[in-house]
């Protein structure tokens, strides 16, 4: 029997920092990956491939904003500018896999599922939002706009402006996860939880209803893999190996830790919130409900002996 995984893809699988955005640039971004997740097709696994929408759901909100100051086309709220995003991504994806599968003469279907995530609209989160959407502004512009719209801006960290920042909150239930995992055993590919999921709540006993929040992709992607029996999550990112005492002298690679050595790690801060921290996160929630494994690697590294850092139970 093949075994189950989910891929969480990192944002530079479709767009990398030094590129544009143009389709172009993102087909090829999503070729290259194709390449590498057939690496693990080939390993006997079948797959549900998760991905994040940061650069693509920005610019959704950029073209939302300018169709409303130029033609007073009514803004789609946060939710629905993911949707959109799970939309155009997916196809994306899909498209380019398919390229690849041909390629090596392989014949799955592929196909995405625009996915709600439910969350509690109580959640700590709402009252502290800190998970930055959205282009970069100088502080007149997002303090203009604070004014105006109520939403709140934060500086960012590194020094490129000031950003719009909004709830990231738990993510509790991936809905249509039956019908996710059944895609994925029957031997075709799921494209879901795209950008963490759509965000949605009980407004009321038995209605769901969008709301302004991102969820984290890596956390919706674990949810996803302990809810649907996976048997490993991979989660992938820009360097080969998680590493501690980053970009010191005494940096360090991880071939392998436990959950126990991974919290210790966090407390210590090894592990940023804008960085590695929620990805490990991510590793310790899967493997505490699932006791199987974790791989963070980069995409390049997919499906290689000894490749990436694995975090286990004991």
């Amino acid at each position: 029997m093949k075994k189950l995984a989910v891929v969480a893809l990192g944002g530079n699988a479709l767009l990398r920092g030094d590129q544009k955005g143009t389709i172009d640039e993102q087909e090829n971004n999503a070729y290259a990956t194709g390449e590498s997740l057939v690496k693990l097709l080939k390993r006997n696994y079948n797959i549900v491939i998760t991905h994040g929408n940061g650069p693509q759901v920005g610019n959704i909100m950029l073209a939302n904003a300018a169709g409303n100051k130029l033609y007073g086309l009514p803004e789609m709220p946060l939710d629905i500018c993911v949707a959109y995003s799970q939309g155009f991504i997916g196809y994306v994806i899909e498209q380019q896999l398919k390229n690849v599968l041909q390629k090596h003469d392989m014949e799955r279907d592929i196909i995405t599922i625009a996915t709600q995530v439910l969350v509690n609209k109580d959640d700590p989160a709402f009252k502290n939002p800190t998970k930055p959407v959205g282009p970069f502004y100088t502080k007149e512009d997002s303090d203009r706009m604070a004014h105006e719209t109520g939403s709140v801006y934060k500086e960012d960290p590194r020094g490129r402006g000031w950003r719009k920042v909004v709830a990231s909150p738990r993510p509790l239930v991936i809905i249509n996860k039956m019908t996710i995992e059944q895609i994925a055993r029957q031997g075709q590919i799921a494209i879901a939880v795209g950008g963490g999921g759509i965000p949605v709540f009980y407004v009321e006993p038995n209605k769901l209803q969008g709301i302004d929040a991102v969820i984290d992709k890596d956390l919706a992607s674990a949810l996803l893999a302990s809810q649907i029996n996976a048997d490993k999550l991979f989660i992938l990112t820009d360097v080969p190996k998680v590493c501690i005492n980053f970009n010191t002298p005494q940096e360090q690679s991880i071939d392998r830790m436990t959950i126990a050595e991974a919290k210790q790690y966090l407390e210590e801060g090894q592990f940023p919130d804008g960085s590695m921290g929620p990805k490990i996160r991510a590793a310790i929630h899967f493997v505490e409900h699932s006791g199987k494994d974790t791989i963070i690697t980069k995409t390049t590294m997919l499906g290689i002996d000894n490749g990436g850092t694995r975090i286990t139970l004991v």
